[in-house]
């Protein structure tokens, strides 16, 4: 289909990349439409390994256009160290378009990230502190500084004095911090202008004349939909909307252009940073799931928290976000166990949930009803089709599939290319 959105079906680090990867191969055009580089994507290449965080995955093929929509955030000083490593990776990141309304990420913003979650103690949010949340904080309040102000001094220096006096009254007056200088950054942001020069473009009419053209064009949502700031289990989210609805207008164009919703869900679930978890193990499973997956977050490399398959997430992941098909990846880390579980729904309170619940304490309190499955010990990494899984494997995926209502048209067995498998 010409326009498909592929999106995080959990809270983020489902493999994403992965997918979008594969599916890059036959794309024009790869779109990512929302957040900053607090979205980390691992790409496993036949002789490399990438870890992207804004550059949308696209990028590693020579016939794909990677766009950055006006949807992301962009802190200039990561994307270009991110472009010199592709660069010393043997890739050229020249083909990047970025928006020229993408709004900035400035030092204030990573700043304020910083001591904002210190001092919220036991209360923290467990963000990246790369700054997002507070430039989506200005984007909102009508106060942020946007890509194409760079190319006009005057309005630069105006905004920059305005957002600069409030947030050093922030910093030094609430937070007992030194303010920034008003010289030094206006020096950094303004030298970047000539080195964005060259990819920033109208993204939201590129992409619509590569519809109207009748190319292939994949939106890649960073973080997951349980993360999303308005559909996720806020107030522990992130400061966008990675969900399907974020896509059109992360890059501008109406939602009637995109054909196909791709939601990516581990055959497990983990998620970074605080925030209610109900299937969570804090136990050997837990352990065993984050070292044999390699749990680790690409961006910080913090250690995720693991546990078992979620069906009320997932099924209200694919409601919200219109799933059309789901793209199962990891299933070869639960080949080391003997029973695996799926969580079918919650209890709490007397009642039993099948869908979310309406109340956020009831996520921290429910317990879990959970329906056991055996597992196939058995080495799948090396399985070319999916009829040649072991019978108990494809048992799993098949109720996954049943329980959510979904088709899963992809299953992982491993993190390379090659190692993913087309269902029918």
């Amino acid at each position: 289909m010409p326009a498909s959105v592929i999106l995080g079906a959990q809270w983020g680090d489902e493999g994403k990349g992965k997918i979008t990867d594969l599916l890059s191969e036959r794309a024009d055009v790869v779109v990512r439409y929302q957040g900053g580089n607090n979205a980390g994507h691992t790409i496993v290449t036949e002789d490399q390994k990438f870890a992207l965080s804004l550059i949308p995955s696209g990028v590693l093929y020579p016939t794909v256009t990677p766009v950055i929509g006006n949807g992301v955030v962009v802190d200039p000083k990561w994307l270009f160290e991110e472009m010199e490593t592709l660069r010393e990776k043997g890739i050229d990141p020249s083909r990047v378009k970025i928006s020229n309304n993408a709004h900035l990420i400035m030092p204030y913003h990573r700043k304020l990230d910083a001591v904002i979650e210190r001092y919220l103690g036991n209360s923290m949010i467990g963000t990246t502190k790369r700054g997002i949340g507070p430039a989506y904080t200005d984007k909102f309040s009508r106060s942020g500084i946007r890509i194409q102000d760079l190319f006009d001094e005057k309005i630069f220096l105006e905004k920059l004095t305005v957002a600069l006096k409030n947030k050093n009254k922030q910093l030094v007056k609430i937070y007992n911090q030194l303010p920034l200088d008003f010289d030094a950054i206006a020096d950094e942001y303004l030298g970047y202008a000539d080195r964005l020069a060259p990819y920033v473009t109208d993204t939201s009419l590129l992409v619509w004349e590569a519809l109207k053209e009748g190319k292939m064009v994949l939106f890649e949502g960073g973080q997951g939909t349980l993360l999303d700031i308005d559909h996720g289990t806020y107030p522990f989210v992130t400061s966008s909307n990675p969900t399907a609805g974020g896509a059109p207008v992360g890059i501008g164009i109406g939602p009637t252009m995109i054909d196909d919703v791709i939601g990516v869900a581990k055959a497990y679930i983990s998620r970074v940073g605080t925030g209610p978890f109900p299937t969570e193990q804090i136990n050997e499973i837990g352990d065993r799931l984050i070292e044999i997956g390699g749990e680790y977050g690409v961006v910080t490399g913090r250690r995720r928290r693991c546990g078992w398959l979620d069906m009320v997430a997932l099924r209200y992941a694919a409601r919200v976000n219109g799933l059309t098909e789901i793209a199962l990846t990891k299933l070869d880390v639960l080949s080391h166990f003997d029973t695996i579980k799926i969580a079918t729904a919650y209890e709490a309170d007397g009642a039993t949930f099948s869908e979310m619940p309406l109340q956020q304490r009831v996520l921290h309190e429910c317990t879990p009803l959970y329906e056991e499955h055996e597992g196939w010990n058995e080495d799948i990494t090396a399985v070319e089709h999916y009829e040649d899984l072991p019978e108990l494997a494809r048992r799993y995926v098949e109720r996954i599939e049943e329980l959510v209502d979904v088709p899963i048209k992809t299953v992982s067995v491993g993190p390379g290319r090659k190692a993913t498998l087309t269902k029918s």
